[in-house]
């Protein structure tokens, strides 16, 4: 019998290269190098093709004889078999060619003009990695706008507001100057020869490509778009059941859409109270709608330069690496560095988001915000998302994850394993508070702010893509039941319309390691140990929910002294 743990090996790098050669730029996003010379290819041939691949290293995975693996086999099997399922499903449904949009990670379109900018050429190859890549994107973006007509003519037709989306993108770029293209930022410090190159090859090939892109989504889709009211993926032929799959792909768990959107509804009520609690501690003001007026409506909440925005958030970062070390087992990861985005990118994007440091060392984490605008942003909103983004959020858990003693594809996992890296993004804004590092009440409307948002997103996802709700109800839903804009708000809508599904992990998974802290709380008693806790929950890795509760249940099961308790991971 062949040795089972070599066959799952084999496996885990069969579906590593299956994933990052299907979508290359995220590849780039994750910090990998060796995928930067793809420009990806986004026809309908290409997806079919990863589906099969995916559905073989299923079945696979299937046949494996588990028990001869040893308990880090089990764990590794049990990882990439969701990986796998999700990753052909999403392969076989291609939601993203039937929803064209800007948004990065969703949009192919999109993470070009995302990743590109984050290449690095610190060698000769790097340089051939970026040329080649250049090269292949006026294809690539030909290629886009053909999978897009063909969807439309299958009756899978986009939304209105994602066309709008991707042709302002486009327009915008190409208005720039071409010495300005962001696509050139890789060479700013590469042999001059290369970027002349680089130069020519935007001037001759992307740029025409764009600008024919633009002019199909112009001509093409817009006419034949979604209305407002018809923006939800079950819309489209095929829809719902992709939905359902996105569903249970985004949050690793069998939840269906009707208890999703309850949970969101449970989650806002148990909000309340602090909401009322904070509120008249920090503004006298003791009623919700009153406090969310108040936010919204006080200038001296707003910042007033861009520079202030990410001085907030360098300080925040700050104040928790000091903390850090009693609060988490150290380990020896790169720094997070605060970078601002595109303001071409930054329209209608997230308010921010985070990348992962290059493994070959060529770059840095980043926590990349968007400053445009500032006197519309809210000073006590940039704490929490500095902390969701950075320390002890993304950064923390993703570097970390990098330094692990791990299959590959397990140390580089964001999107794949969306439950638990939004669930800990989240729990770090509240974790931030029992660490002290809040600046005051105000800011911690802020965290409540953002956790309300959270939820919202449970009853608005659900609403538009299971349920039939229109963009107007969906942003009315969700300014009634935060403090944030109606145009934040109109950004996080169009956003779920965009990417169905993602916005779901958030209070899914945050509410899993909140559970599974409890439990293990309940389970050792004097001998519960945060910091060990946090240290069993970021020692393997990203993990589906299901696989984390039984990595937790073990460290409980074996922590029989303090000091087990305290040094397990």
């Amino acid at each position: 019998m062949p040795d089972e743990a070599a066959r799952l090996t084999e496996l885990g790098e069969r579906y590593f290269r299956t994933q990052h050669s299907y979508d290359p730029y995220n590849a780039t996003l994750l910090g990998l190098t060796e995928f930067d010379a793809l420009a990806g290819d986004p026809s309908r041939a290409a997806s079919e093709a990863a589906a099969a691949d995916f559905a073989a290293i299923d079945a696979e995975l299937a046949a494996l004889d588990t028990a001869q693996l040893d308990a880090a086999g089990q764990v590794d099997h049990a990882v990439l078999t969701v990986l796998s399922r999700g990753a052909g499903r999403d392969a076989h449904h291609s939601l993203w060619a039937a929803n064209a949009s800007a948004k990065g990670y969703v949009s192919r379109q999109g993470l070009v003009f995302q990743a590109v900018p984050a290449m690095t050429i610190a060698d000769p190859d790097g340089a051939r990695r970026y040329e080649e890549r250049l090269a292949g994107i006026g294809p690539f973006l030909a290629a886009l706008g053909e999978r897009y007509a063909q969807e439309a003519a299958d009756g899978r037709t986009p939304t209105a507001l994602g066309v709008q989306h991707a042709l302002g993108q486009l327009t915008g770029h190409l208005g720039r100057d071409l010495d300005d293209d962001a696509l050139l930022a890789p060479t700013a410090s590469a042999d001059p020869a290369v970027r002349e190159r680089a130069r020519e090859t935007l001037r001759s090939a992307v740029r025409p490509a764009m600008a024919a892109l633009a002019e199909r989504l112009r001509t093409e889709l817009l006419p034949v778009a979604r209305p407002d009211d018809r923006v939800g993926i079950s819309a489209i032929p095929g829809g719902a059941e992709g939905y359902a799959d996105a569903v249970a792909r985004h949050t690793t768990t069998e939840l269906t859409p009707a208890e999703i959107h309850q949970i969101g509804l449970d989650t806002l009520a148990e909000l309340r109270p602090r909401w009322l609690e904070i509120g008249r501690r920090a503004l006298g003001v003791g009623d919700f709608p009153a406090i969310a007026e108040r936010l919204r409506s006080d200038l001296s909440l707003r910042f007033e330069t861009s520079a202030q925005i990410v001085d907030v958030a360098e300080q925040a970062l700050q104040r928790a690496q000091a903390a850090q070390d009693a609060w988490f087992p150290r380990h020896d990861i790169p720094p997070c560095v605060i970078e601002e985005i595109d303001p071409l990118d930054a329209e209608g994007a997230a308010l921010a988001y985070y990348r992962p440091p290059a493994v070959d060392g060529s770059r840095p984490g980043a926590h990349c915000l968007q400053t445009t605008h500032p006197t519309e942003r809210f000073r006590f909103e940039y704490e929490a998302l500095a902390f969701h983004e950075s320390v002890p959020g993304h950064h923390l858990q993703l570097a970390t994850a990098q330094t692990l003693d791990l299959p590959r594809y397990r140390q580089h996992l964001d999107v794949e394993a969306c439950s638990f890296n939004e669930g800990w993004g989240l729990y770090a804004e509240q974790l931030a508070e029992e660490m002290g590092l809040y600046s005051g009440d105000v800011a911690l409307l802020g965290m409540l702010s953002f956790a309300s948002l959270r939820a919202c997103r449970l009853v608005v996802d659900t609403g538009v893509h299971a349920f039939g709700w229109s963009r107007s109800r969906a942003i009315e839903f969700m300014y009634e039941h935060t403090a944030t804009t109606r145009e934040h708000v109109t950004s996080e809508v169009d956003r779920y319309i965009c990417w169905p599904g993602q916005a779901l992990a958030y209070v899914v998974g945050k509410r899993e390691i909140v559970r599974l802290r409890e439990r293990a709380r309940a389970e050792l008693g004097d001998r519960f140990d945060l910091r060990a806790f946090h240290g069993v929950v970021l020692g393997s890795g990203a993990l589906p929910l299901p696989v984390l509760d039984q990595t937790v249940a073990r460290w409980t099961a074996g922590a029989r002294t303090p000091e087990e308790a305290s040094t397990w991971t």
